[in-house]
């Protein structure tokens, strides 16, 4: 990303949330509708569902999908009188200030308060901005886990990497991949793990077979090229946006007499869930 830059190995220690702390999930990328808010949804009342305390951060304001459906969801609750898990959830507002860098200070002060507010939880999910933003850079910062949805494209696929499209090589890293790598980079030197960095891949249901196997060569060159895992995401279900306005995920349906569909969506839930690898964490 554009604008990105490289902390001293003091400042980058001061910046980080105590080891004892809540587990970092960023749901990151730098390309909108891709499922990013609907894979941050679906963690966090996974997670929920499973018995943790979760705290959640929208750092998209402008968009604020997250905050929306935990609105729809505490709305439906009381209207139904219906007992629905609800996270600690935190609206990271953009700094109105006209000085750039008294901006991201601002920004800063308030992602640092509400990871502070955090604190007592087991997971927080953050739900970065689609975009190259002070804040979506500030949120890759916190990262022990950073998923990042892609839909099976190659315009997509330049998210992580510049791709000669008549030949189907790589060329070279995406700014963003850049900005991970420093991110990473900064953890290891100070000691830190490093950054598990999960691509999710969603709507395969969509990608023809001959495009599909594009996709997972270059996917499978990328990974071992700029260091993360591939992981099945979610299809273009229309039980995700059905659900949203009641502020519902597949998990929170019945199981008893449920469609195909939502039978479908559930599974795809929870394998997420565990090829990202959230059973497994220190704090599970």
């Amino acid at each position: 990303m554009q604008g990105a830059t490289v902390e001293s190995e003091e400042d980058w220690v001061q910046d980080q949330p105590d080891d004892n702390g809540p587990y970092v999930v960023v749901v990151g990328s730098e390309k909108g509708g891709t499922g990013k808010s609907t894979t941050a949804i679906n963690l966090s009342v996974a997670l929920m569902k499973l018995g943790f305390k979760v705290a959640t951060l929208d750092l998209d304001s402008r968009q604020a999908t997250l905050s929306a459906f935990f609105k729809n969801r505490e709305d439906y609750a009381q209207r139904s009188g219906r007992t629905l898990e609800l996270p600690r959830h935190t609206v990271v507002e953009r700094s109105a200030a006209a000085d750039r860098q008294e901006a991201m200070d601002d920004e800063e002060r308030r992602l640092r308060a509400a990871l502070a507010e955090a604190q007592g939880c087991d997971f927080v999910v953050i739900d970065t901005p689609g975009s190259d933003s002070s804040l979506c850079r500030l949120g890759h910062r916190f990262a022990d886990t950073l998923v990042t949805p892609l839909n099976d494209s190659l315009l997509d696929i330049e998210v992580l990497a510049r791709i000669n499209r008549k030949d189907r090589l790589v060329e070279a890293p995406s700014v963003y991949s850049q900005l991970v790598w420093e991110q990473n980079n900064q953890r290891v030197v100070t000691g830190r793990p490093p950054i598990d960095w999960v691509v999710l891949r969603n709507r395969l249901a969509h990608i023809e077979a001959r495009n599909m196997r594009e996709i997972s060569n270059l996917l499978s060159v990328l990974s071992k090229r700029i260091g993360f895992r591939v992981a099945p995401g979610v299809s273009e279900r229309v039980v995700f946006r059905e659900l949203f306005l009641s502020g519902l995920t597949a998990l929170d349906l019945p199981e008893e007499g449920e469609t195909s569909s939502h039978a479908a969506a559930r599974r795809e839930i929870k394998d997420v869930l565990e090829a990202i690898g959230l059973y497994d964490t220190g704090s599970a």
